[in-house]
C-alpha cells in the first residue's frame, strides 16, 4: 500500500521498511501494520488535537509534569509553541507509560520509540500469528472470565503501584492473545498522585472491566476491587506481591448527602461516556 505521509520519515530513517496494511482507525490515532527488517510491528499515528475526538483531555492531563519551565509556561498560555509541546506530552505519555508498566509486570505492547507523532511498537498476535482480537470480540466460559478478570485487576493494581491509572480501560482496549489479556491505548494515562480525578478514574476502570467479565460470571459483580486497591494505595501498602481478595470492609459513618449526589451525577456522566465509547467503537469496526 502507499506509505502514509506521517510514516514516510520513519521509512527514510530506516525504522520502517514497508507499510503492509491499515489495522484500525480510532478516535485518537490511526494504526498500521508495518515491517521493520524481519519483524512485523505496528505504527500508531496520532491524530492532531483538532482532529482527535477524545473527550475531556484536560481532565486526564491534570498533574502531568513538564520539567522545562519555559515549556510549561508556554503550555499554560496556549501559544502555538505551547500547543505543540502539549501534543508532544500527550504522545510521549504513552511511550513512558508502556515502559513503566512493563517494568512492574503489566503485559503491554513493547515500544520501540515515538518519532514525530508516530509510535512504533510490538504487534500483539495470537497463536496463529494473526492480530490478536480485542476483548469485546472474545467469548469465554465463567471459569475463564474469573481467571482473566483476576489478571486484569492485578494489572490495574500494578499500574497504580507504578503511579498510573489507565483512565479509559474497557473491553475495547484490552487485547487477548494465547497468554491472556494485554493492556493497550495509554496516551491518556493518569498520574495517580497528582490528578484530583484519580480515584474516580480507577473506580471506573475497575467497574468497566468487572461489568464486562460479569456477563460470563455474574458473581464478579459482588467484588470490591476498586475500594480494596485504593485503600492499599492510600495506606502506602501496594506491592507487586500482593494477592487481591476483591473484598473490602466498609467503615460505617454518617451519610454525606452532597457527596452521594455528586457521585450519582458523576456515575451518570460516566455511563453516558461509556455508551458513547461503545457507539464510537462500533462505528469504527
Amino acid at each position: 500500500m502507499k506509505t502514509p505521509i506521517r510514516i514516510l520519515p520513519l521509512v527514510e530513517d530506516g525504522l520502517v521498511d514497508e507499510v503492509l496494511r491499515p489495522l484500525m482507525s480510532g478516535k485518537e490515532a490511526d494504526v498500521f501494520v508495518v515491517r521493520s527488517g524481519t519483524e512485523i510491528r505496528c505504527a500508531k499515528v496520532y491524530k492532531e488535537a483538532n482532529k482527535r475526538s477524545f473527550k475531556k483531555a484536560v481532565e486526564y492531563q491534570e498533574g502531568r509534569k513538564v520539567r522545562n519551565s519555559r515549556r510549561a509556561r508556554a503550555m499554560e498560555k496556549g501559544s502555538k509553541f505551547g500547543r505543540k509541546e502539549q501534543e508532544d506530552v500527550w504522545q510521549n505519555a504513552e511511550v513512558d507509560a508502556l515502559y513503566r508498566l512493563a517494568a512492574v509486570g503489566v503485559r503491554v505492547p513493547e515500544p520501540y520509540g515515538c518519532f514525530d507523532g508516530v509510535l512504533l511498537m510490538e504487534l500483539i498476535t495470537d497463536e496463529d500469528d494473526h492480530v490478536a482480537p480485542r476483548l469485546n470480540d472474545v467469548s469465554m466460559d465463567a471459569e475463564q472470565a474469573r481467571e482473566d478478570h483476576a489478571v486484569v485487576m492485578h494489572y490495574i493494581m500494578l499500574m497504580l503501584y507504578a503511579g498510573l491509572i489507565h483512565g479509559d480501560l474497557s473491553e475495547f482496549n484490552v487485547l487477548v492473545d494465547s497468554y491472556g489479556p494485554v493492556i493497550i491505548d495509554l496516551p491518556q494515562a493518569v498520574d495517580a498522585a497528582a490528578n484530583n480525578n484519580a480515584k474516580r478514574m480507577l473506580t471506573r476502570d475497575v467497574d468497566n472491566m468487572t461489568n464486562y467479565y460479569a456477563q460470563y460470571a455474574p458473581d464478579l459483580l459482588n467484588t470490591q476491587y476498586a475500594k480494596e486497591i485504593w485503600a492499599l494505595f492510600e495506606a502506602g501498602e501496594l506491592s507487586p506481591e500482593i494477592e487481591l481478595s476483591g473484598t473490602f470492609d466498609e467503615v460505617e459513618q454518617d451519610a454525606d448527602v452532597d457527596s452521594v449526589m455528586q457521585e450519582i451525577k458523576a456515575a451518570m456522566e460516566e455511563e453516558q461516556n461509556r455508551l458513547e465509547r461503545i457507539r464510537e467503537a462500533q462505528e469504527e469496526a
